[in-house]
């Protein structure tokens, strides 16, 4: 089971930079392990406020026990609060390794929330599932969706994708048929590689 955790650390003040450095090399270390074993498959880091810290993961458990384990054997733990959030499947879903990693495009972490409208039938509801699964395959086979997944909570679902810019990737969402006919609202996120990311 896929997991995306965000990850908090605060450093205790009066901490030495040594012993920052110290740590943050062993958790590099530590995280090349994971990411050999499978274990952690992406790290990013989200836009940053001044003094914050904080990292996106994608990570591979079997169960919440399994990743708690996980992210528990991980150096910086001591002063970090991790948000574990599970991914479930989506049928547009691209599948892992599928859609390469270009160099030079940004990433981006997108929520979609399908609203449905009240008076909307079958038969209607089966046709925009149709054209939204045509586009997303379409866009897979342009490099712009990577992963594609359900979130808890009806209708959420979570995608990420890659572009050259927000601009593009602003216009690349608002080709999707359930954009266009006012049935989702997105939230997008822009994020940069982390230094340790696997994919990178």
């Amino acid at each position: 089971m896929e997991y995306l955790v965000t990850m908090t650390t605060k450093v205790p003040e009066g901490t030495s930079a040594q012993d920052v450095d110290a740590v943050r090399a062993r958790e590099a270390e530590h995280t090349r392990e994971l990411a050999a074993q499978g274990r952690v498959l992406r790290l990013w880091r989200p836009p940053l406020a001044p003094g914050e810290w904080r990292t996106i993961g994608l990570f591979t458990a079997d169960d919440a026990e399994d990743l708690e384990r996980t992210l528990a054997s991980m150096p910086l733990r001591v002063w970090r609060t991790d948000e574990p959030v599970p991914l479930g499947p989506h049928g547009n879903d691209p599948g892992r390794g599928t859609v390469a990693t270009a160099a030079g495009e940004d990433e981006y972490l997108v929520t979609f929330t399908v609203q449905t409208p009240f008076d909307a039938d079958t038969a209607a509801v089966e046709r925009m599932d149709a054209q939204e699964a045509g586009r997303a395959r379409e866009l897979a086979g342009q490099g712009n969706l990577i992963r594609l997944w359900t979130l808890p909570g009806k209708g959420r679902n979570l995608g990420l994708w890659q572009a050259p810019d927000a601009d593009t990737m602003d216009s690349v969402l608002r080709s999707l048929p359930m954009t266009a006919a006012g049935w989702l609202t997105v939230e997008t996120v822009p994020l940069t590689r982390h230094p340790s990311d696997p994919g990178a």
